[in-house]
């Protein structure tokens, strides 16, 4: 996962926790604008999302960021 995607899910996950609370679920569509207009990085997304961890829809940001955040880049 690039660098620029990794901030982009850490600071959307600390966003919506500080919003709605720690049980706030998130998809990997959150990270990014309704229009497509970064098809590669959606694809990076999705693939880590899909395929690589095999989540659900919906995850809680919490998990999703402390995932993110314990990865090496």
């Amino acid at each position: 996962m690039r660098a620029s995607l990794k901030h982009k899910i850490l600071e959307i996950c600390d966003r919506k926790i500080a919003e709605k609370g720690t049980g706030v679920g998130v998809s990997f569509y959150a990270f990014f604008a309704n229009r497509n207009d970064d098809p590669e990085l959606l694809m990076e997304a999705a693939e880590w999302w899909i395929r690589t961890h095999r989540l659900d829809h919906f995850e809680k940001a919490e998990k999703i960021r402390t995932m993110v955040e314990e990865m090496d880049l």
